[in-house]
């Protein structure tokens, strides 16, 4: 047992792995990988296959200039030739695009052998990828596409602290199963986009930022600005030019702190109004097997994102309510409002109704934002596939309910900023805030 433990997991593959001459003596226990390319990909790359039981073999051009302790024990550095001989089947690819035609001088060496391309695409939208530029320059070689939307990081740390996904197509059948094996079993998942002119896509998947979160930002964005700018004017503007009044100093804090509110409750008034459209689209149909028209099934595809956008907005008025209060102007407030009371002799300034609605409006916005960060937390992927589609419906469906209706009722009994009393509209919901519901 001793003497087990002391042996090495993986043997010494030569005496001197820098030395070309001697060939690589294949392990039962693991085929041999190629990877063409010595840079901080293939690195990577190499340490998750060597971690994973496979032998591992990479090609530079001058192997050389390589410094060898950047790869770990266990990896042979060959010529880029020797490389391709010794792999079994699966060589990578890890050199940039502009480098594929130094290759072709592997392609004999290359014939019959799936070649695994690892590229990115440089610029959106272009005519073709590398991985078809990869299947022109070699012929009888199988091209795979994959392992391009896996950072190096990934690689390194393993599948449990990056992105599990792997983005796999190619024309050949055989050659993509053999890929998607190697996926599973460095511990990825991976996924089957078809043929290899679907590469065009998987290479720009790095290039996108955030592609599908375009629309729910914009429309909260301009929500936000239309409350920003009606606030501006009802509490801001219109008071100093009637009265001469001076309350821009309220522009950074208090009105976001009353638009964001506003903000939340329609976007996420946004996530459940075109689940009705639809609902009545198919009543008047009579039928659920036509397809939606493109608004509507572009804006049902983008409910979760505004929810999120919803849980944000809710989550910013949390921060900035806690917050009114250490401003220096709640201070002078407080201040000039105890003065007046000294001043006019009142002794005992407690109102029952006031005190019942301004901690009504506060256990309603405490519960509304409770029951939304369940909503949040259940949409995400993690959270939701650990739910069967019972549970998750009633949260999404009835607890969504108790929160609409919790900040909704919230709207009507708005304090004021600083003296945490009801407006002066008595608790009654204004015309504004009608609007609004």
């Amino acid at each position: 047992m001793q003497s087990d433990m002391n042996s090495p997991l993986l043997p010494s593959l030569s005496s001197d792995p820098s030395d070309p001459s001697e060939p690589l003596r294949r392990c039962p226990g693991g085929p041999v990988v190629g990877i063409i390319g010595s840079g901080d990909f293939s690195r990577s790359l190499a340490i998750r296959l060597l971690a994973s039981g496979f032998r591992v073999v990479v090609g530079s051009r001058d192997p050389n200039r390589v410094a060898r302790s950047l790869f770990p024990d266990g990896v042979e550095l060959r010529t880029q030739r020797e490389a391709v001989d010794d792999a079994e089947r699966l060589v990578f690819a890890a050199v940039y695009p502009e480098h594929y035609d130094t290759l072709v001088d592997l392609r004999e060496p290359l014939a019959g052998k799936v070649l695994v391309d690892v590229s990115n695409a440089i610029r959106l939208n272009c005519e073709h990828s590398n991985a078809e530029r990869l299947a022109e320059l070699f012929p009888k070689s199988s091209v795979v596409k994959g392992f391009n939307v896996i950072s190096a990081w990934a690689l390194q740390a393993g599948a449990h602290d990056g992105s599990k996904q792997v983005l796999i197509c190619s024309d050949c059948s055989a050659s993509k199963a053999a890929v998607v094996q190697l996926a599973r079993r460095l511990g990825f998942s991976p996924v089957d986009l078809g043929g290899l002119c679907s590469s065009r896509d998987i290479e720009e998947v790095p290039l996108l930022l955030f592609p599908s979160w375009g629309g729910p930002i914009l429309a909260t964005f301009l929500l936000f600005l239309f409350f920003y700018l009606y606030n501006f004017a009802k509490r801001v503007l219109l008071p100093y030019l009637d009265h001469g009044e001076n309350n821009f100093y309220q522009l950074p804090l208090v009105t976001v702190n009353e638009t964001l509110p506003a903000v939340a409750l329609v976007t996420l008034a946004l996530v459940y109004l075109p689940g009705l459209l639809a609902a009545v689209l198919q009543l008047g149909r009579g039928t659920k097997y036509k397809r939606f028209p493109g608004w509507l099934d572009f804006w049902l595809c983008r409910r979760k994102h505004l929810g999120l956008l919803s849980f944000l907005c809710a989550a910013l008025h949390a921060v900035y309510s806690m917050c009114l209060t250490l401003r220096r102007a709640a201070g002078y407030t407080l201040l000039n409002a105890a003065y007046h009371q000294v001043k006019a002799g009142v002794e005992n300034s407690w109102e029952e109704k006031q005190v019942w609605r301004s901690d009504l409006y506060l256990s309603c916005g405490i519960l509304g934002f409770g029951v939304l960060s369940l909503l949040a937390i259940t949409s995400l992927p993690s959270v939701g596939n650990a739910l069967n589609w019972r549970e998750f419906t009633f949260v999404q469906c009835w607890w969504d309910g108790s929160s609409w209706l919790c900040r909704a009722w919230r709207l009507g009994w708005q304090r004021s900023a600083g003296a945490g009393r009801v407006n002066d509209t008595g608790g009654r919901i204004t015309r504004s805030r009608w609007i609004l519901l």
